[in-house]
């Protein structure tokens, strides 16, 4: 028997006094003031270090660090991983030898023969994680084989982890420190907090310049000294005082420069070398500060600026929080002499900056090659190119090999996936409907945080191997990193105009028509998978994954042919996924064995008809495939209408009222319903309407408690051909964003139902 999530004096509905905006607002309220609205973090990160791959692994070849290694010899790396609570993560590491991980001085991991001599040998285990910091360290040794591995996270979609330096004089750095090579295996391992000279052996890479690039001028250590190459500092001049002061900055330059204050010029020197004194008028507040230079072609290139007085009110601050950067400077360049930027309009830390360099000399840049469209004429023209590195330039810090890089470490704002995707949309359309601006402007401010970043992140991903940001959309390569987050960008981008959007949905209809796998006939389908047993399958879910970004698409450029293909896709998954006997669907279709899978799952068939009514309210009326379509739509119903449970939910496993109620298929069914008989879709709408009375009620009742949390939210799902998968270990999660927003769409139907009803009389 169903057990409530929950006693009934907790739930909503006993506070809300039937107020439907009341519940919706409790969820909005709830969700927001838990993921409040925060920017990426900036870290710098040393290019000499390790680099990751696109599977989010640190590529730590000490054959290569070291040539003169020896068999028997040691090596170390040392980082260390911030954990928001206890937990147990996946990880996954390959072997060039003998290889050992230890978490907080326990061993984790330990490689065997078989990994040692097989490098491209991935090994998976999972680690307990305490809350707070956590100190790993790698213990390699140098065989016949090799010496070092490849380590990181065993799940790059979830859990895209990166580590930081664990010294203080290292502090906020992205990467890890190793050793030099040891004849011996430790005994004591390093103490978390230590400084690097509490050690008696040397970390590298070395932390600071070495003494004869200490002396050169900073523009000269940062970007060497080409005779006319240009180069940017960028700074922020803070001012405490309420009235307007006058400051004065001087100090030593070498090389011609030029000053500017928020983008305007107040000083400029044409002498190669000298001293410099300024005054200007600073008022309250902070200014950004930037200097634009040129080198004399010596390495004494750079500018030197006198300590401001402490009593003066007025301080040199990063113009953006970086961590692991004590100084206050940032630098841009190298540009080639004559194509520097705007000087106002490089104060931004959002986009790379072409360098000038031309394509001949730095290799042109680089287009993905096009499959065959399934879509006539679709995303005609070559694939938006990802810049070569070397003809892009980005921030970076008067460090040994040190950029400036923003990585997303948010729980919830700012991440771009699928279930966020749809409590985005849940967010946005509930602030339109009930005139709350902050929910929209919430929606769209974490939409656009991805799009404004997606060019830089596609540079990031080319320069380091993997993104600190966005990886899902840089790194494309299902339906679920791109269709539902994309559709949900369409619908805010069409509420406020999102800064990078239109490019980004243009790379994400080229996947899902150029390049996303599919059967001979075109249906879309899934070739690789976690594991073996996911491979060759077609899902009821990619319907959502795909649908209804297709559609917004074909709005957005116009073109029938993203819908035509978005509508054969109904047709397509109906023969291999119908239950006939039902009027249902399968969960999935897997073409190793021929055959569906034979379990009617909550949510894969409230995806459905969730995307079949977003198709059928863009649908033209004389569209050749809308009867049929719309015929499928009320079989479906019809189905679904059947199956609503005692307590006018539906259930994990629709056919079994004995497994949970089930919150996001509920609302995903009375979403549909509710739009069918507002649309006239609906012939007959009068048991439909109960249907979403009662099924509305059921969620107030049962799955929503009065604090706005959501109950019975399936969590993210496999498959199997057992329905005991889905009723026992497809368990249910505590507001999981699969779930939160298609609830408040749920409850947005159903006051547009009422209102529908109450006007039609």
């Amino acid at each position: 028997m169903q057990q409530p999530y929950f006693d009934e004096q907790d739930s909503i509905a006993r506070k809300s006094a039937g107020q439907t905006e009341a519940v919706l607002t409790a969820i909005a309220n709830r969700y927001i003031g838990s993921h409040p609205k925060q920017p990426p973090v900036y870290r710098t990160h040393r290019t000499d270090g390790f680099r990751r791959g696109a599977d989010y692994r640190y590529e730590m070849n000490m054959e290569e660090r070291f040539t003169e290694l020896e068999d028997g010899q040691y090596v170390y790396a040392w980082s260390r991983l911030w954990v928001d609570q206890a937990s147990e993560l996946p990880f996954s590491v390959s072997c060039y030898g003998p290889l050992r991980v230890l978490f907080n001085g326990e061993t984790v991991f330990r490689s065997n023969l078989n990994e040692d001599v097989f490098p491209d040998r991935i090994a998976w285990f999972r680690a307990p994680l305490q809350q707070g910091w956590n100190h790993v360290v790698l213990e390699f040794v140098k065989t016949g084989t090799g010496c070092g591995g490849r380590f990181g996270t065993g799940s790059v979609k979830g859990a895209p982890l990166h580590y930081l330096a664990p010294t203080p004089e290292r502090e906020g750095q992205e990467g890890w420190v190793y050793s030099e090579p040891q004849a011996a295996a430790w005994t004591e391992f390093p103490k978390p907090g230590a400084e690097e000279t509490a050690h008696s052996h040397k970390w590298l890479p070395e932390s600071g310049w070495p003494q004869v690039e200490a002396g050169k001028g900073c523009f000269a250590r940062v970007f060497g000294c080409s005779p006319e190459q240009q180069g940017f500092a960028w700074s922020r001049l803070s001012s405490t005082s309420i009235r307007t002061q006058r400051a004065v900055l001087s100090g030593t330059h070498s090389g011609p420069f030029s000053l500017f204050l928020n983008g305007q010029l107040v000083w400029e020197s044409a002498e190669s070398e000298g001293k410099f004194h300024v005054e200007l008028d600073v008022p309250y507040g902070q200014h950004d500060l930037t200097v634009l230079s040129t080198c004399p072609g010596n390495d004494s290139w750079g500018i030197a600026f006198d300590q401001l007085s402490q009593d003066s009110g007025l301080r040199l601050e990063q113009p953006v929080p970086v961590e692991g950067l004590k100084e206050p400077w940032l630098y841009l360049g190298p540009f080639e002499a004559g194509s520097a930027p705007v000087p106002g309009e490089v104060t931004r830390v959002d986009r790379v900056f072409p360098s000038g360099a031309s394509q001949a000399e730095e290799g042109s840049s680089r287009y993905s090659e096009a499959g065959n469209s399934h879509i006539a004429g679709a995303a005609s023209g070559p694939e938006i190119p990802v810049e070569d590195v070397g003809t892009r330039v980005y921030w970076r810090a008067d460090l040994p090999s040190t950029w400036i890089r923003p990585y997303l470490e948010n729980g919830m704002f700012g991440k771009w996936n699928y279930p966020l995707g749809v409590t985005l949309y849940g967010l946005l359309q509930t602030g339109q409907e009930l005139g709350i601006r902050h929910y929209v402007d919430y929606a769209a401010d974490h939409i656009e945080q991805c799009t404004r970043l997606d060019a830089y992140a596609r540079w990031d991903q080319a320069a380091y191997g993997s993104p600190g940001i966005n990886h899902q959309l840089t790194l494309i390569d299902s339906l679920d990193d791109c269709g539902s987050f994309g559709a949900v960008m369409l619908k805010a981008h069409k509420e406020r105009k999102l800064c990078g959007a239109e490019e980004a949905a243009a790379r994400i209809a080229r996947y899902i028509s150029r390049e996303q796998d599919r059967l001979p006939d075109g249906a879309l389908y899934r070739v690789r998978g976690t594991t073996d047993f996911m491979q060759g399958t077609m899902w009821c879910d990619d319907l959502y994954m795909s649908v209804p970004f297709l559609c917004g698409y074909y709005e957005l450029v116009g073109d029938q042919a993203y819908l035509d293909d978005a509508a054969r896709q109904f047709l397509l998954y109906r023969s291999r996924l119908w239950m006939p006997e039902s009027s249902i669907m399968h969960h999935v279709y897997d073409l190793k064995f021929n055959k569906p899978n034979g379990i009617a799952w909550g949510r894969g068939n409230g995806w459905v008809l969730f995307s079949l009514s977003e198709l059928l309210a863009v649908m033209p009326e004389d569209h050749e495939l809308r009867g049929e379509l719309l015929a499928f739509y009320l079989e479906l119903c019809q189905g679904y209408l059947r199956l609503q449970g005692k307590n006018g939910l539906w259930h994990q496993v629709l056919t079994d009222p004995d497994s949970y109620e089930e919150a996001s298929c509920t609302s995903m069914f009375l979403y549909a319903f509710a739009r069918g008989i507002r649309f006239g879709w609906i012939e007959e709408p009068e048991p439909f309407v109960h249907a979403v009375e009662r099924g509305w009620r059921g969620l107030e009742a049962r799955c929503i408690d009065k604090h706005g949390n959501v109950y019975g939210v399936c969590r993210g799902s496999g498959y199997s051909y057992s329905k005991y998968y889905y009723k026992d270990e497809l368990t249910w999660q505590l507001n999981d964003t699969h779930g939160i927003g298609i609830v408040l769409l749920a409850g947005i139907e159903s006051i547009k139902l009422r209102t529908y009803l109450l006007n039609r009389e």
